[in-house]
């Protein structure tokens, strides 16, 4: 399918309202995080009001999404509704507030149930994470986390609430004229999903595909117990597709989502190989892994990254070992000081 990809700016989180293809503009919106500075919001126009894939994080991003919308000749209230790929600040947040002020319509994906419930009652459902790392060998980096989780719960005054409707695998979505094929892909979330436009070629991946970082592994409320092992099933479901323009949730539009997976899936191919090479060489938690391997393009060690990067680093392992012990690589076990430790098999 030959696809009427718009020139793109060289700059993916310029303000404005940019064109993609026909009907489909992307407004980036700034972000109150250290290293991620924009969420793209696209906006699918449409008869009774545009529809917007993903929203945005909830007074981070100023007037942007509303200066983006007046560019196109639309007002917040005239949003129709709003699909969103799954349940993180970055994309859910300012859908809820919109819904709030407007009565716009919000649908995500069924599996996010269980981490809305959660995030929605902070108190009773703390975070799990600081646990998991501690699990992992790393009791300080856990204490540190959980500081950090405490104070960003205390100063968190996002709306947190159920969508007015959940989205399955395989269902159809109106968007404007034509319509959005709704693909569960879990593993960055435990509901993520991604959006198909097959009359546009185009995928609308949300944190699934990403063109030049690799999404966080299961970091949420409510975190499924192998969410690599979901990832990676839903990048081969994704490659199994045919291929179509990327339309990511971080950084520029680019014209293959094939070559993306192809590169995320030897990305964990290797991590995998390298993790399996440590515990062969003695390393036994994935706190000591992490620890040995190199973290971002600059290769840091985990020691230089600031908390909850490290955290988030020593989760992926986590997750790569419970992989390895699942496929029958290496063998696991938990000790009476709460600690998982891995051996070769």
């Amino acid at each position: 399918m030959t696809v009427e990809l718009a020139d793109q700016v060289q700059d993916w989180t310029e303000p404005g309202a940019h064109p993609v293809l026909p009907g489909v503009h992307r407004i980036p919106l700034p972000l109150p995080l250290d290293g991620l500075r924009a969420v793209n919001v696209y906006v699918l126009d449409g008869p009774d009001g545009p529809t917007l894939v993903d929203s945005g994080w909830v007074d981070a991003d100023g007037d942007a999404l509303e200066v983006g919308l007046r560019a196109l000749g639309y007002t917040l209230a005239d949003v129709a509704q709003v699909v969103v790929t799954h349940a993180h600040h970055d994309h859910y947040t300012q859908a809820l507030a919109l819904r709030s002020a407007h009565g716009t319509r919000v649908v995500l994906g069924r599996g996010e149930e269980p981490s809305v419930a959660a995030q929605s009652d902070r108190a009773a459902h703390p975070a799990p994470q600081p646990a998991m790392v501690a699990a992992a060998g790393a009791a300080d980096l856990a204490r540190d986390l959980a500081r950090h989780v405490a104070e960003v719960d205390r100063v968190d005054l996002a709306p947190w609430s159920m969508p007015d409707a959940w989205l399955d695998d395989g269902d159809l979505v109106t968007a404007g004229e034509g319509e959005l094929e709704v693909r569960a892909t879990p593993g960055h979330t435990r509901g993520h999903v991604v959006l198909r436009d097959t009359a546009r070629g185009a995928l609308f991946s949300g944190d699934h595909v990403l063109p030049h970082i690799t999404p966080s592994i299961g970091y949420e409320r409510a975190p499924e117990p192998m969410p690599l092992r979901s990832y990676l099933d839903s990048l081969r479901l994704v490659r199994d597709l045919p291929d179509s323009l990327l339309l990511p949730a971080h950084g520029p539009v680019t014209r293959s989502v094939h070559t993306r997976v192809d590169e995320l899936l030897a990305h964990h191919e290797q991590r995998l190989v390298a993790a399996a090479a440590r515990v062969r060489a003695g390393d036994t938690t994935a706190w000591a892994v992490a620890s040995a391997l190199p973290w971002t393009r600059r290769e840091r060690h985990l020691s230089q990254l600031e908390t909850e990067h490290a955290a988030l680093a020593v989760l992926e392992i986590a997750a790569h070992l419970d992989v390895l012990v699942d496929a029958g690589v290496l063998v696991a076990h938990d000790g009476e000081d709460g600690v998982r430790r891995y051996a070769p098999s």
